[in-house]
């Protein structure tokens, strides 16, 4: 009878998300003024034209 493994091989650990290199910029929680002003017109826009609608 063989023995059985109950170790991962190279390929599973390497291909495993934790294991991976992490893409430049995917993590950034930085923004910009602009962005965030953006943001900030276009709810109260949103707001407004609900208001309106009652």
């Amino acid at each position: 009878m063989a023995k059985q493994r109950n170790r991962a091989s190279k390929a599973d650990v390497q291909s495993t998300q934790l294991n991976q290199m992490p893409v430049p910029g995917q993590a950034d929680t930085e923004f910009s003024a602009e962005q965030a002003a953006n943001v900030f017109n276009a709810k109260q826009a949103q707001g407004n034209a609900q208001r309106n609608e009652q």
